[in-house]
């Protein structure tokens, strides 16, 4: 039955960046799914998120730690391989962003964003895979983002840190297809988390946001589940080192 290609039972997922927005979705969506989840978040514990995973049946398990420190994601992955014994599925989502205009831009808010949001995603999905490689299969999903295709306005690292979670996504994909790993990205579009507070608030570039979108709404959290479940299924063997975007429409205007 073509339904149950998209069941994850007997798997186990991290979810970075899981304490709320859309990693907090993601992960109980997967939890959802089937899937056992440990759950990770950076300045807040996920233990709401975890506490949803157990009403949904599952396993769930809180980790947290700052992904700008590089010894982070080797504890985040040990940890995991502890807790469950396994690591079938790795969804990189936590991300940053810092807001100022490219010729004022400092030099460490450029710093904490690239290695939040690029140079962990590398580290995370090579630690994992070195276990997926001997165990003959896995998913990783990284969370792009409508910049990893445009160049957005004051937000330099976080473009370019996105344009490079793609462009990691193809290049893994390239290595791994062949191994059983399947290595894909959602790119969101304009959705209603913390990180765009400000754009929600600024009455103009809230209305032209909204202009731009044929669906002519916000992206709520829960409107990535579908997309990060089929990529973590088996009904995506198939498909390797591709972005999808998620986005209401934007792109295609």
């Amino acid at each position: 039955m073509i339904l149950d290609k998209f069941r994850l039972d007997g798997k186990v997922a991290l979810v970075t960046g899981a304490s709320a927005g859309l990693g907090a979705a993601i992960a109980v969506a997967l939890a959802e799914a089937g899937a056992d989840v440990a759950a990770h978040g950076n300045s807040r514990t996920p233990d709401a998120t975890c506490e949803i995973i157990r009403r949904a049946g599952r396993r769930g398990h809180a980790i947290r730690g700052n992904l700008a420190d590089r010894e982070t994601s080797r504890r985040l992955v040990a940890d995991v391989l502890e807790e469950f014994g396994r690591l079938d599925i790795l969804v990189n989502n936590a991300g940053t962003i810092r807001r100022a205009p490219a010729a004022e831009y400092s030099q460490e808010d450029w710093d904490t964003v690239i290695e939040v949001n690029l140079s962990s995603v590398f580290r995370l999905s090579q630690l994992a895979g070195r276990h997926m490689l001997e165990r003959g299969g896995g998913k990783i999903v990284n969370i792009a983002s409508l910049l990893s295709f445009q160049g957005g306005v004051t937000v330099p690292a976080y473009a370019a840190s996105k344009g490079g979670v793609a462009q990691l996504t193809k290049a893994l994909a390239n290595e791994w297809a062949a191994k059983g790993i399947n290595v894909n990205a959602v790119a969101p579009g304009y959705m209603r988390t913390d990180n765009t507070t400000a754009l929600q608030q600024d009455e103009v570039r809230n209305r032209q946001i909204l202009e731009r979108i044929p669906a002519g709404r916000w992206g709520e959290p829960e409107d990535l589940a579908g997309a990060v479940v089929f990529l973590c299924s088996t009904a995506s063997d198939y498909l390797h080192g591709h972005v999808l975007a998620v986005d209401g429409g934007w792109l295609g205007r």
